[in-house]
């Protein structure tokens, strides 16, 4: 078990992260909370984007809502928005309070004020327990952990994702919560194993969040546990650094803006889910709403001139365009 930071709560340093529950069953829902019981796993990430996670979740959780600590989050950034957004969040899992609500993806230029308000007083009227934020933009979590806004932060962490290593020493210096979301980035990294032990040595995570869909799932991932590495996980981190560290998208968003409105890090988020997290049709879905694609790409490249990994990202938007368009690379 491991402190939430100021929250004082105490989770479980393996979690549940809420994504792939919208793609099972009831009946395999009720059994996974079943079996996370008998794991003493207590910590369950979902959100208001996770079409019926927060539903499938609610139903499992009648009469045993007591032995978790739930965390949600919403999109919305206006106070009528994260206001009727709670709500509704309650009225899903079936409960009188959320332990933590976040404020879902901020990026700097995002205006979250309204949304923050809403939080504030569902606070005070002990709806939520407290009030998280969710990011993929290092600025934005370089700059908020100064402030005493939040009492988590959630943030992208994995054996190629280093980059908040320094975010979240700070952060937990001043007793802030810190989940960890993406362990397998984004299902780019195939051995969960390595990966999460990988994450479970920094001593400043509080949670790790893993996606989980099945019984197996929540009983081998509360297996794993920090430690010493052997020669054959050293091995396995070392080929996955090289995998992947040349060819992978950090959602930094040292790209943007481009030129043609394209949200670059968003579009690689969408095609993920597609391509490795088995939820096409959300994120087709996801992806089907931006107002720029893939295909409107013009290879400018002033984007690759921006990236600090030196990605090809023009050539990875025709890949894009084709899976997720089904228009043709030229």
């Amino acid at each position: 078990m491991r402190i939430l930071g100021k929250t004082n709560l105490k989770v479980n340093e393996i979690g549940c992260g809420g994504i792939p529950i919208q793609r099972v069953s009831q009946e395999v829902v009720n059994d996974m909370i079943d079996e996370m019981i008998k794991q003493n796993i207590n910590f369950i990430d979902t959100a208001r984007g996770y079409s019926i996670s927060e539903e499938l979740l609610g139903n499992a959780l009648v009469g045993k809502r007591d032995k978790f600590i739930l965390a949600t989050k919403s999109m919305s950034r206006t106070y009528e928005g994260m206001k009727k957004d709670i709500e509704i969040s309650l009225n899903n899992l079936k409960t009188n309070y959320i332990d933590i609500y976040q404020i879902h993806n901020v990026s700097l230029k995002d205006d979250y004020k309204g949304a923050y308000e809403a939080l504030v007083e569902a606070k005070e009227k002990g709806l939520i327990g407290h009030i998280g934020v969710t990011s993929h933009s290092l600025e934005f979590m370089e700059n908020i952990i100064k402030t005493d806004m939040f009492e988590t932060i959630q943030f992208p962490y994995n054996i190629v994702e280093t980059q908040a290593e320094e975010v979240f020493k700070k952060a937990k210096e001043n007793n802030i919560g810190i989940i960890v979301m993406k362990p397998l980035a984004g299902g780019a990294i195939t051995n969960a194993k390595v990966a999460i032990k990988y994450i479970l040595n920094n001593e400043n995570i509080s949670v790790v969040i893993p996606g989980m869909e099945s019984v197996d799932q929540v009983k081998e991932n509360n297996k794993i546990k920090e430690g010493q590495y052997t020669d054959l996980e050293i091995k396995n981190i070392k080929e996955v650094k090289q995998l992947l560290d040349n060819d992978f998208c950090r959602r930094c968003g040292y790209c943007l803006p481009c030129t043609k409105g394209i949200n670059i890090p968003f579009v690689f988020l969408c095609e993920g889910y597609v391509t490795r997290y088995n939820l096409g049709e959300w994120g087709l879905s996801r992806y089907q709403t931006l107002p720029a694609k893939a295909s409107d790409c013009i290879s400018c490249k002033v984007c690759e001139s921006r990236c600090p990994y030196k990605l090809k990202i023009s050539e990875k938007m025709k890949k894009v365009a084709k899976i997720m368009e089904n228009k043709d690379e030229e």
